[in-house]
């Protein structure tokens, strides 16, 4: 006799019958953005009993690593297959900036703007005039790499950040930032549409 029926048989049917509806589904183990590309490690099992609206949410039978966000999910909040598109038109684009200008709570599912400021202590290969521009608004963060917390690690350490970009955009956005130094500020919300400091603001100094 298998141990749901002797839950049946102990404890009567309903019990049972409870047990029989709950069923695997994934959860997001944390904030994800909008235009996220998922990956090992952005989701969790759990079991969870949703009756009717069972087939709203993504059992734990489908693998869905590859699949983009269409919809801000939040830590915990299980996930709809309404909020899951396919991987198209997007890229991800590898932002050298220097470890000072890069919040040190940077991690991936956040939303950022990027700052391109002519000003070699941010990074800029040459002073070409005091112009801030915005560069990149409201991305997906994909990946935080190169920061390391040893000796070795200062201000100007370059991290690479890794955001999602439509294809058509990639090009321009290289443009734009034409040699100058990045600034990284991170958006309050992985909702993409809060309001966040003008472009033309000059950012703040460096966090470290």
């Amino acid at each position: 006799m298998d141990l749901l029926a002797v839950g049946v048989l102990a404890h009567g049917p309903r019990q049972g019958e409870q047990l029989q509806r709950l069923i695997p589904v994934w959860s997001a183990s944390g904030d994800l953005a909008a235009g996220t590309v998922l990956g090992e490690g952005d989701l969790v099992a759990v079991q969870v009993r949703l009756d009717d609206v069972a087939g709203q949410y993504l059992a734990t039978s489908t693998q869905p690593e590859g699949r983009v966000l269409g919809r801000a999910v939040r830590a915990g909040e299980l996930l709809p297959r309404s909020a899951l598109e396919e991987a198209t038109g997007l890229v991800q684009l590898a932002l050298p900036v220097q470890a000072g200008y890069v919040p040190p709570s940077l991690a991936r599912g956040q939303v950022v703007d990027v700052y391109a400021v002519a000003d070699p202590a941010v990074g800029a290969s040459a002073q070409t005039g005091g112009d801030v521009d915005l560069v990149v608004s409201a991305a997906p963060v994909q990946a935080v790499t190169g920061r390391g917390d040893g000796v070795l690690s200062s201000s100007t350490t370059t991290v690479q950040v890794v955001v999602a970009v439509a294809a058509e955009d990639a090009a321009g956005v290289l443009g734009a930032i034409g040699g100058r130094g990045l600034v990284v500020v991170v958006r309050d919300s992985v909702d993409a549409d809060e309001d966040v400091t003008p472009a033309g603001t000059a950012p703040a100094g460096p966090t470290g």
